[in-house]
């Protein structure tokens, strides 16, 4: 199978590689992380002159036509810059729902908007007892007429406190648990009845939590069928995970490089602590786990973009659990190679190593991920 990129997508890279090395120095972000709104708006709209903001979208709705290739290049740029503008959130995850879900007068009004970087998405289905099942919902989406109206409360929404629209999941039939009956729904987030609470998380990122009061939307706020929203849920999840582990990649390497240059540069005993063997065969260990995260990387992009649901889950459980391996290891190694400056707030590795631990529990950890892929007769499943 050819890895090699094309020529356009090397000329991606290398744009984005560049971007993220002349504005994310460790002390830019730091200011980034002090705006209003927990990220750079200056730079958001860079993000959408030079057609990030585009790049998984159609060209007849403002976009690029870009793929999970395309998508997985700039993740990982992004986590080597730990960038914390709201790409994921916005992008991969709104925008997927609008991709997979949205009918086509809401792909055509929304998602030019979102390609220009003039609308912010975010999507809210965590709850409290739901744990990483996304089928577990409690929301309600009584009929209302035409429409709707919503009640419920959504936890850790990436993003929620500033997104211009909220997509939702919420129960119109069935039980707490049962996988029929959800639908996605489009809100605005200034709707009246929509409360929001915005945080910080551990990496430095934002979340918000979210309570609906007889919030009402119209017949058009259904993304498709209104009781049939799960499968385009688990679709674009994981789409996201994909996404995740091309960022991971690019923390495991740039926790990597800080680290080789550490042991090149410390000296004890008068000798640089590179020199000495065992520091060299934990480094070593260290690339190892990094390269054995890029190719489960590259297989969980590849298959993100399938249409057989099982198939594409498996791929990305296996990947969400070498992921969360590896990064934990190379976060673990670079803080104890670094000695006690790895885990003050000053130096650098500790911050990727806080990211890698968030993306870790992102729609699912390790050990959650490892029982989903037995229970489905691993990676290639039951004959």
């Amino acid at each position: 199978m050819d890895f090699d990129l094309t020529d356009e997508q090397r000329l991606l890279k290398d744009s984005v590689d560049r971007l993220i090395a002349d504005r994310y120095d460790f002390e830019s972000r730091k200011r980034f992380l002090a705006e209003p709104d927990g990220f750079s708006r200056e730079n958001w709209a860079t993000f959408a002159e030079l057609g990030l903001l585009a790049l998984p979208f159609s060209e007849e709705h403002g976009g690029i036509g870009g793929g999970p290739v395309e998508t997985m290049i700039v993740m990982e740029a992004f986590g080597r810059g730990l960038v914390i503008e709201p790409y994921l959130a916005t992008i991969v995850l709104g925008g997927g729902l609008l991709r997979h879900g949205g009918s086509a007068a809401q792909q055509s009004e929304i998602l030019p908007q979102v390609a220009a970087g003039e609308t912010s998405l975010a999507f809210a289905h965590v709850e409290r007892s739901s744990r990483y099942d996304l089928a577990d919902v409690e929301t309600r989406a009584k009929r209302d007429g035409e429409g709707f109206v919503l009640d419920g409360e959504k936890g850790v929404v990436l993003h929620g406190a500033t997104a211009d629209k909220l997509v939702v999941t919420a129960r119109v039939a069935g039980g707490r648990r049962d996988r029929g009956g959800i639908g996605l729904f489009l809100v605005d987030g200034n709707a009246p009845g929509v409360l929001r609470r915005g945080y910080p998380t551990q990496d430095g990122a934002q979340a918000a939590e979210i309570t609906l009061e007889t919030v009402r939307v119209g017949p058009d706020a259904a993304l498709g069928d209104p009781e049939g929203g799960l499968a385009a849920a688990e679709r674009v999840v994981d789409e996201a995970i994909a996404a995740l582990s091309a960022e991971a990649v690019g923390l495991m390497g740039e926790m990597q490089d800080l680290t080789v240059e550490y042991l090149k540069t410390r000296k004890q005993f008068g000798l640089s602590v590179g020199s000495f063997q065992s520091l060299q065969h934990r480094a070593a260990d260290m690339v190892v786990a990094s390269e054995q995260a890029r190719s489960m990387s590259y297989f969980a992009t590849m298959m993100s973009g399938s249409d057989d649901a099982a198939e594409r889950a498996r791929a990305v459980s296996a990947a969400k659990v070498q992921i969360g391996r590896s990064g934990r290891f190379i976060g673990q190694s670079a803080v104890q190679l670094h000695g006690g400056v790895g885990v003050t707030m000053e130096y650098r590795v500790a911050h990727y190593f806080k990211r890698m631990t968030v993306i870790e529990t992102l729609f699912g950890d390790a050990d959650f991920h490892l029982a989903r892929l037995a229970e489905s007769g691993g990676l290639f499943g039951t004959a």
